[in-house]
């Protein structure tokens, strides 16, 4: 069960209403990096959550919150929409930059939701949870976890720098530090998980089952034959099982040689060969009489 007491969990004010950044903030809600992508990942990863409850708490806790920030978010775009005065979108429009901005501003808040946000992102796209990554294991959800808060962080910042409104200041220092503790959290978890050392993931996979002349080298696809000198391609492995090694990607396999094209496939005559068709009828009406 979810529970709320109907107040936002950080003051949302808003001195000088900015409709254009209004639908800026749009990114934070419904992007690819915004709070309903993190709250449907932190929801999901809980429920499929299996192994200590603790992790399943903390996922559901942190889902929870991030809820919370879409209805700060939500508030923002309202209020800078509500009482934005026409004078300020004709001086806009004035601008040619700004104007190019304005007149490109998604209408929908005004003939659709009358001055209230929407699941989308900044240009108008719906919210589409393809960006949402629940693999039923802890560690490599906690990596993933990781990465979209440091995005949603990044865009924070950004968001941050583009508007001059104390009121969305604050609120958006608050939403970056929440970003800071949320890494910081996941780090913690896969510490806890065995950081560096429950490398691969999944560790439940015994690794003599993998081709192991393969785990640890770094293969270069350089024409000139030159591989990116770093920490990757020399050293201990970070998991401490193996040495890095560099070495130049060469080609294992054969070229693909792919069957003809079947003669019922809609495909060009000439991508049908005359040797191949017998057999491939012969596969077709095989199977065709199973069926039947």
């Amino acid at each position: 069960m979810f529970y709320t007491d109907g107040k936002l969990q950080y003051p949302v004010r808003v001195e000088k209403p900015d409709p254009v950044f209004a639908r800026a903030l749009q990114q934070a809600i419904g992007g690819v990096e915004g709070e309903i992508r993190v709250a449907m990942q932190y929801m999901f990863q809980a429920f499929g959550a299996r192994g200590p409850v603790k992790y399943r708490d903390m996922l559901l806790n942190t889902a929870t919150e991030e809820l919370g920030h879409i209805e700060m978010l939500a508030t923002a775009v309202a209020l800078n929409l509500e009482n934005a005065p026409l004078s300020l979108q004709e001086e806009i429009s004035a601008d040619a930059v700004g104007g190019g901005v304005l007149n490109g501003m998604d209408f929908r808040h005004l003939l659709s939701t009358g001055l209230a946000a929407l699941p989308a992102d900044a240009n108008g796209v719906p919210f589409c949870a393809s960006h949402v990554y629940a693999s039923g294991n802890i560690a490599a959800d906690m990596y993933a976890n990781v990465t979209a808060e440091a995005s949603g962080r990044v865009l924070a910042v950004r968001l941050y720098n583009m508007t001059n409104d104390p009121g969305m200041k604050d609120m958006l220092s608050f939403l970056i530090a929440r970003d800071t503790m949320h890494q910081q959290q996941w780090l913690a978890a896969i510490e806890e998980l065995g950081g560096a050392a429950a490398l691969p993931i999944p560790d439940s996979f015994p690794q003599e089952q993998e081709n192991r002349d393969f785990s640890y080298v770094y293969l270069g696809h350089r024409t000139d034959g030159t591989i990116p000198e770093g920490r990757w391609s020399s050293g201990p492995s970070m998991d401490g099982r193996s040495e890095f090694t560099g070495q130049v990607s060469k080609p294992l396999g054969d070229e693909p040689s792919l069957a003809p094209a079947r003669p019922d496939s809609g495909a060009q005559t000439g991508q049908v060969s005359k040797s191949g068709m017998g057999g491939l009828l012969g596969q077709v009406e095989g199977a065709i009489e199973r069926r039947l």
